[in-house]
């Protein structure tokens, strides 16, 4: 759908601020009347930039209804300190109770998720929350099992050598595979860690940039969890396992259609961390 847009010259200020943030130029100013203008409203990304910059409502917009536009009350946004001091404080704790998340803060994090910027605002990003435990269970399954299908490719005499030449990290990965399933084997499930929830992060098969997209909306929705006192942990061994040939097979468990970019466990944690450790030294090249 083409959208249709219009200016109101009664509430227009002619301030110039649609002009400096439309990606796609549609406006334009008149150098004489300094009356602002449109043009080629086709190319509009609906990214929504310009009613959003606008100080007056001067600029109608058919995919924004005033009941989707809302003023922002920037006194009550956490200042500069408070989020460096979230960042430094968001930790992987798998340290996980079996108590099940409230639905409202799962909303919570999946709608910070879903805020976080796309593409050409292409906002293909889609989202699965699994919080069936059969399911779950069967998540951890079917990535443990192809763990050891890995390390059974590895470890054959007759392809080990052309294997460690070309793919030698992974190598390295071998005895935290047998680890996982010994545990496993005990009933201490090391790939999920008793989460309660985990949210698959996905886009259609073809979205150029949907790996990109993927992860900046991980990292809005795990933002959002440290903020609820929720922990949560990239699933980054159940994301390798989906890439494999037989990933398909828990996608349609799931009813996950396209590529899974990013994957988020999530539970209660049984205490939080009274401290923050520094990380190494940053490192930052200046031009100068």
């Amino acid at each position: 759908m083409k959208p249709i847009l219009s200016i109101h010259p009664e509430k227009c200020i002619q301030c110039g601020r649609c002009i400096r943030v439309c990606p796609s130029l549609i406006f334009l100013q008149q150098e004489q009347t300094k009356q602002i203008t449109i043009q080629a409203p086709e190319t509009c990304i609906i990214c929504g930039h310009c009613v959003a910059a606008c100080p007056t409502g001067a600029i109608s917009h058919s995919c924004f209804p005033p009941e989707r536009i809302h003023k922002i009350d920037r006194t009550i946004l956490p200042s500069p300190e408070q989020i460096l001091l979230l960042c430094k404080t968001r930790r992987s704790n798998r340290a996980l109770s079996n108590k099940p998340i409230p639905k409202e803060m799962l909303e919570m994090i999946l709608e910070a998720a879903h805020r976080a910027p796309t593409a050409s605002n292409k906002q293909q990003v889609e989202f699965t929350l699994v919080t069936d435990p059969n399911k779950l269970h069967a998540i951890s399954e079917f990535t443990l099992n192809t763990l050891s299908s890995i390390a059974k490719i590895l470890g054959n005499p007759l392809s080990k050598p052309i294997v460690k030449r070309l793919m030698p990290q992974v190598y390295n990965y071998l005895p935290t595979f047998e680890r996982l399933k010994k545990e496993y084997q005990k009933g201490n499930d090391l790939i999920l860690r008793n989460a309660t929830a985990v949210i698959f992060i996905h886009t259609p098969s073809h979205s150029r940039f949907g790996c990109q997209d993927a992860n900046l909306a991980y990292q809005n929705g795990s933002l959002m969890a440290e903020s609820l006192g929720i922990s949560q942990f990239y699933t980054g061994f159940v994301c390798s396992a989906l890439q494999q040939h037989n990933g398909k097979r828990l996608l349609n468990q799931l009813n996950i259609t396209g590529t899974v970019h990013a994957g988020m466990a999530l539970g209660i944690p049984e205490f939080n961390f009274p401290n923050y450790i520094d990380k190494k030294d940053i490192i930052v090249t200046h031009d100068e």
